[in-house]
């Protein structure tokens, strides 16, 4: 098993969204209320898979790298159906959500 982050790029992203927000976010409560927002306006039914936080370097869900292309948390969104990426602030956060409706 590959055991690796590999830097988050955003070709690595599904369908991204960018959203740019001026003032700084103080943590990943308040950006995942933004990117709740745009993923709801942009999906009818919009399931959040998964997150990254740069600052940090967290990110959910805390899964083994499965690619060395990808960092395991994109592939795991990807793999079950994730079809809309948010991105704010230049990938500051990232949050990838399936729209079970589509």
């Amino acid at each position: 098993m590959i055991t690796c982050q590999p830097t988050l790029a955003k070709e690595m992203l599904p369908n991204p969204v960018f959203v740019q927000v001026n003032e700084s976010l103080p943590d990943l409560k308040a950006a995942r209320l933004i990117a709740d927002q745009k993923a709801s306006e942009l999906a009818s039914d919009p399931m959040l898979l998964a997150w990254y936080e740069a600052k940090t370097g967290r990110f959910s869900p805390d899964v083994e790298c499965c690619s060395e292309f990808k960092p395991g948390w994109v592939v795991y969104a990807e793999s079950r159906g994730g079809n809309v990426t948010i991105s704010i602030n230049d990938q500051e956060y990232v949050f990838i959500y399936r729209d079970f409706a589509a």
